[in-house]
């Protein structure tokens, strides 16, 4: 872990990926034989990597999609860099782009399964995030009170690539279900874009992978401003919300601009009864991959300790994306409690793991 220290390591995006037709088996009719023979059909955004986004090692011997062994993983993420727990994020979340919420819904199901069965039993590091999709609450609620309890099973994890900013009460039932059942709920960058989702950045849509890829901050961004402004954490005070994957050294400016407008707006958001920023700082954490570098560590340092990064950072390494970040290599410059929270005590905390 780099200066002397030696931390346990909780990694909360693992991409843990199957062929589609590994869901095939648990679906069922219609989505059975659509699923059989065209695939699943993600709505993809089109923004993607000319070198592909996926780690070239990481792809199975036996062929098969990156990410999609389970012993390969435990090789190459768990024992290489030993992880303690690693939470399974999947990439079911996608299914949000497209039309038909039903079929969306049969699909997280499916998956939600395939993950129960066929990944957490393999490994005791292994826990699980289970995907819903946001183009029907009430199913997503349906499915959290269908799956949420199982002991492995600790965070819901729903696209970023939405019909409307996600603090809008259409998606209130998701929340509900969460807060219900003592889970966090993650939000991870989508194909946006695509389907049935709005515009990827505030200006339109981009016409390359690096603009989209470094333009995902703005969508966590505004999903978070609608979170608070929303009333959501008010309405359900329990609930913890995980930015997955949308970057960190946008936040400090944006709780300054959030509260400076809150003290002369406060009379449209009236069901707020204290600043946006201790909102985002009671219920909010983000997680470190894609970690900003500047060319001055200590710039980060210094950013970090504009907001209470320690207490609202946790630990990800993305794999198996190219832009993986291995734990021995990142934050190298924080003090030593701060390394220990963010890599391992905050997320032990949050998802209440033994």
């Amino acid at each position: 872990m780099g200066a002397g220290e030696a931390f346990k390591v909780i990694d909360t995006d693992v991409h843990n990926e199957q062929d589609d037709s590994a869901l095939v088996p648990y679906l069922a009719e219609p989505w059975k034989s659509r699923v059989a023979s065209s695939g699943i059909g993600y709505a993809g955004s089109g923004y993607y990597s000319p070198i592909g986004v996926m780690k070239k090692d990481s792809i199975p011997p036996g062929g098969g999609k990156a990410g999609s062994d389970p012993d390969l993983l435990i090789k190459q993420l768990i024992e290489g860099y030993n992880i303690e727990y690693a939470i399974l994020t999947g990439v079911v979340y996608n299914i949000s782009t497209t039309h038909d919420p039903d079929y969306a819904a049969a699909i997280c199901s499916a998956y939600n399964d395939f993950l129960i069965a066929e990944w957490l039993g393999k490994h005791r590091a292994f826990k699980g995030a289970i995907a819903v999709s946001t183009l029907d609450p009430h199913l997503a609620a349906k499915e959290i009170d269908r799956v949420g309890d199982h002991p492995d099973i600790v965070e819901v994890i729903i696209s970023s690539a939405a019909r409307w900013p996600l603090g809008h009460r259409f998606y209130h039932p998701i929340y509900e279900a969460a807060e219900r059942h003592g889970l966090p709920v993650a939000i991870h960058p989508g194909a946006e874009g695509g389907g049935s989702s709005t515009a990827p950045t505030a200006a339109g849509y981009p016409a390359r992978y690096i603009e989209w890829h470094t333009c995902l901050s703005q969508m966590f961004m505004a999903h978070l401003v609608s979170l608070v402004c929303e009333g959501v954490f008010v309405k359900f005070p329990r609930l913890k919300v995980v930015l997955v994957e949308g970057g960190i050294a946008w936040l400090p400016p944006l709780m300054w601009r959030l509260d400076k407008n809150y003290k002369a707006l406060r009379s449209t958001v009236p069901w707020l009864t204290k600043m946006p920023s201790q909102y985002i700082a009671e219920h909010c954490f983000l997680t470190t991959q894609p970690i900003e570098e500047p060319d001055n560590p200590q710039h980060l340092v210094d950013l970090f300790n504009m907001f209470d990064a320690e207490n609202m950072i946790l630990y990800s390494s993305d794999y198996p994306h190219w832009d993986f970040d291995a734990p021995d290599m990142i934050l190298r410059k924080l003090k030593p409690e701060a390394r220990r929270k963010i890599f391992y005590e905050n997320a032990k905390k949050l998802y209440n793991l033994p």
